[in-house]
């Protein structure tokens, strides 16, 4: 069993790595590495260099490189001008990716990013990432350029999958698609979402069926789904679709929800990793969204260590040392 926290590319360096490892982490990941974009790298043999670098600078502070994480580009989720040279260089993201041995990679496929209203406050004057769906519609915004039906998201990532899926399982490397945030199942900003659902997931597995066509287990998102979460882990973990989970907790569902620590949310979290162990589920789980907590301000540190502990905690307590 293991657990998995997170660095921004640019803060990928002996220091954080070393309080990663000195708090429990075990495996890396990378959000977002540095590829793409005016400054990024481009071809694969760059790809490849930097992500063998990182797994060697890893591998010195006794963690794993195993995962990268990418946001879906308009060309691709809104079948842009330059689709197809976007999605070969996915392909050679891939590629590199097979080449360093990093095994999984983290996605999101909707063209407006996360939801959020006014952070609420909770123990100790921390802030809560709160969404309030009345809140938010009265202050409703719309995305010029980045509306599209249900019909055009469902026909781009078909598009996506048929193209990408083939070159992750020839590469050994396994796709997890998180789910929308929040999980509205309704256009939201003017953009269809269809990642919003149990049975959305399951049409997306149905797209390109494999191994390597599977999900990112957000545990707070499907809870917010308003589904029984502890029956949802089971019906996801037995078909092998999670690739990894974040292990948060939150505090209502659907249209009003805080993510809040994970002791004091609305999901029993002990009852949670044992669904995940009966299931045939073995990690990684990392945390997600850490509550603000007031003077923490160097990387949320204190919120990664205490989130680091307490799922420490969970799973020697149901998994075993």
């Amino acid at each position: 069993m293991r657990i998995q926290d997170q660095l921004d590319h640019a803060h990928v360096n002996d220091e954080n790595l070393a309080f990663y490892r000195a708090i429990g982490v075990d495996d890396l990941t990378v959000y977002p590495p540095p590829f793409g974009g005016t400054d990024g790298l481009h071809t694969r043999a760059e790809m490849t260099a930097y992500l063998q670098g990182v797994r060697r600078l890893a591998e010195s502070h006794g963690l794993r490189f195993t995962n990268i994480a990418l946001g879906g580009p308009d060309e691709i989720t809104l079948a842009q001008a330059g689709r197809d040279a976007r999605i070969e260089a996915w392909c050679d993201v891939l590629r590199a990716m097979g080449e360093a041995g990093v095994p999984t990679l983290g996605y999101n496929f909707k063209p407006i990013g996360n939801f959020r209203t006014t952070a609420a406050v909770g123990r100790g004057g921390v802030r809560y990432s709160t969404f309030d769906y009345e809140e938010w519609e009265r202050a409703r915004k719309e995305y010029p350029g980045k509306q599209i039906d249900e019909a055009g998201m469902w026909a781009n990532l078909t598009y996506f999958l048929e193209r990408v899926i083939p070159v992750a399982e020839e590469c050994g490397v396994r796709m997890a698609l998180h789910p929308d945030d929040p999980p509205i199942a309704e256009p939201m900003g003017g953009a269809a979402r269809i990642v919003s659902t149990l049975e959305q997931y399951e049409r997306i597995f149905g797209l390109v069926p494999s191994a390597s066509n599977a999900m990112l287990f957000c545990q707070g998102c499907v809870t917010e789904m308003g589904v029984d979460v502890y029956a949802a882990i089971e019906r996801m973990a037995t078909q092998n679709k999670i690739v990894y989970v974040h292990f948060r907790n939150v505090k209502g569902s659907g249209r009003y929800f805080e993510e809040v620590f994970g002791d004091e949310g609305d999901v029993d979290m002990l009852r949670a990793m044992k669904c995940y162990k009966d299931a045939g589920f073995n990690g990684p789980f990392m945390m997600d969204h850490t509550p603000q907590i007031p003077g923490d301000f160097e990387g949320a540190r204190a919120g990664h260590a205490l989130a680091a502990g307490y799922i420490r905690a969970m799973m020697e307590a149901v998994y075993g040392r």
